[in-house]
């Protein structure tokens, strides 16, 4: 099938091969438009793909005249300005729930890593520590998963999917979300009280303004010196400052992190943090799930350019 798609944000070659075996892509490797295509090549672009946290506002809408659809590759889709390509007529499309379950299999890993104090143990073998019979603070028995209570913010295809891990794993599961939903969970009314109650509370909401950096300082309080973050969402979530500060002061007792304010994450005082595990945004990072998005990025391009509605839209005022 012919037509001229535009890749806007920088990916692997390896993730357009699919694509591009079908459409002809012009591929901006995330550098401005402006700069890597004339006027007229850009007149020609009717559909782009873009990865969801990169920003798409409405002046880069502009530079294409014939944009009818912007198709996100992934779940998210936080960095498109959605009520201005709603006002252009220009569809909305991404990924729902295709990585689900390997990003709730990172927020699990996390989990694990964190509270069983996975990274000092492995320094603690490899220094010959173990060996030597050396004491080591960091090995002292922590309390293990049955009957820990593990908070999840957020419900949609990711929260269930850990919510479902975490209680395999025999723990007492709340979730606090916008809306209550059919779960065999109970339901906490708001997030203050669910990181009151939790022992360990993972992030897995959308991005947006409402959810900016609403884990602060009074959030990682209320977790307290015993509890655990994990963000497998999108870094605007957590203000990272007050979380170094929580880690500084004992306020929590670590953190399990895939994704950051600025990525890629350069170190800094979060990489000093012995029980901090970070991972570099690998949660829906895995074949099986390139596949699927591969796929639902293909059925949107598919229907924009027979001019259908989009099979997995994202609905304006999202």
């Amino acid at each position: 099938m012919s037509g001229k798609v535009l890749v806007y944000s920088r990916f692997p070659k390896a993730m357009m091969v699919p694509i591009g075996e079908r459409y002809d892509l012009l591929d901006s490797k995330g550098r401005a438009l402006e700069k890597v295509f004339s006027a007229a090549q850009l007149s020609e672009v009717r559909i782009l793909i873009s990865a969801g946290a990169t920003l798409l506002p409405a002046e880069v809408m502009d530079l294409m005249p014939s944009l009818k659809a912007i198709v996100c590759y992934g779940t998210g889709y936080d960095g498109v300005d959605i009520a201005a390509a709603s006002a252009r007529g220009i569809a909305v499309g991404h990924s729902p729930a295709a990585n689900a379950a390997a990003v709730a299999d990172i927020a699990m890993t996390l989990m694990l890593a964190v509270t069983r104090r996975l990274l000092p143990a492995d320094a603690y073998v490899r220094s010959g520590d173990w060996a030597a019979a050396k004491p080591s603070p960091q090995m002292a028995p922590r309390p293990g998963n049955p009957g820990r209570r593990v908070g999840v913010y957020g419900m949609g295809a990711i929260g269930r999917k850990i919510a479902a891990r975490a209680a395999a794993f025999e723990t007492d599961v709340a979730y606090f979300s916008r809306s209550r939903h059919d779960v065999p969970y109970r339901y906490v009314d708001s997030l203050a009280a669910l990181a009151e109650w939790c022992d360990v509370l993972i992030v897995a909401v959308r991005a947006g303004a409402d959810t900016h950096h609403i884990i602060d300082a009074d959030i990682l309080r209320r977790l307290g010196p015993d509890g655990y973050l994990v963000n497998i969402s999108r870094g605007s979530a957590v203000d990272e400052a007050a979380l170094v500060a929580a880690l500084t002061d004992g306020t929590i007792a670590g953190a399990g992190l895939d994704v950051f304010e600025t990525e890629p994450h350069s170190p800094d005082a979060l990489t000093a943090f012995p029980n901090v595990v970070l991972t570099p945004h690998i949660g829906g990072h895995t074949a099986d799930s390139h596949i699927a998005m591969q796929a639902c990025v293909l059925a949107n391009l598919e229907a924009a350019f027979e001019g259908k509605p989009l099979p997995y839209p994202v609905a304006p005022g999202s």
